[in-house]
């Protein structure tokens, strides 16, 4: 599975726990740290737990396994690491206080 795909398993999991501004980026060109980050944020800490569980489990079920997550019981941003595509999932006055969109604003949005 290429990280398009991937990428919007990820988004429509996220989809369904209602995550707000929700972004796919290729990165391929910019960074060797992954092929996409895919950023998304919600409300509350337990929301987040939900939007991150879900995605794990998705793409789970469609071979991507889980390299290394991090933040999942602090919560106000929690970083998933599948090995290529990595989804940062934000409390949204964390998103916008680290402002990682801005970080990689050269990065294709990919949907």
């Amino acid at each position: 599975m290429d990280f398009v795909e991937a990428g919007k398993l990820a988004k429509m999991a996220l989809e369904d726990k209602k995550a707000e501004s929700i972004k796919i980026l290729d990165l391929r060109n910019l960074s060797s740290v992954a092929d996409c980050f895919v950023i998304a944020s919600g409300s509350n800490i337990n929301q987040l737990r939900a939007m991150a569980d879900n995605v794990e489990e998705k793409l789970f079920e469609n071979g991507v396994r889980l390299h290394h997550s991090e933040g999942y019981h602090t919560g106000e941003w929690i970083l998933l690491d599948f090995s290529g595509i990595v989804v940062h999932l934000f409390i949204k006055d964390k998103r916008e206080f680290y402002n990682i969109d801005r970080v990689w604003a050269d990065a294709e949005n990919v949907v």
